[in-house]
């Protein structure tokens, strides 16, 4: 019964949302996680033909229980966050991103309310702007998160 009075979520008449691949979301000034799985760190290896074991040397660091992709030292840029020969950044493992980077910015904490949003779009330029994404699809890019 309390299903039926659920009140709708504030963005369930969609919301706009255009990657312009500005690279805000995977840039610091400071320090994140861009949380893996074992599966996401073996397609990351496989994809940069890279033994498994090397590329989490070189690439993941432990956190808890977790595993987190490593960052630049200086920027706190994700390391694969690069720089074309233009100067445009984007992911040079975007074919294989993980699922936090597929994601964004339908994220948890970004769909609390209209002001968490408008907070994120101060970051990301691509909020508010473009294609119209609808209910279902945000629920699912969110729930995948969790």
């Amino acid at each position: 019964m309390a299903l039926l009075n659920r009140k709708p979520p504030w963005y369930a008449a969609g919301l706009a949302f255009e990657c312009n691949g500005c690279g805000r979301c995977c840039a610091g000034p400071v320090e994140g996680y861009v949380w893996v799985t074992t599966e996401q760190i073996a397609a990351i290896a496989q994809h940069l033909k890279m033994d498994e074991q090397a590329f989490r040397k070189a690439y993941v660091r432990k956190e808890g229980r977790r595993y987190s992709l490593k960052e630049e030292p200086d920027t706190k840029d994700c390391v694969f966050l690069k720089a074309d020969e233009d100067g445009n950044r984007g992911c040079s493992v975007y074919p294989v991103r993980p699922t936090q980077c597929r994601t964004w910015p339908f994220w948890p904490g970004n769909l609390v309310g209209p002001k968490a949003w408008a907070l994120a779009g101060i970051r990301c330029p691509g909020i508010n702007r473009g294609d119209l994404h609808r209910l279902d699809e945000i629920e699912k890019r969110k729930n995948a998160t969790r």
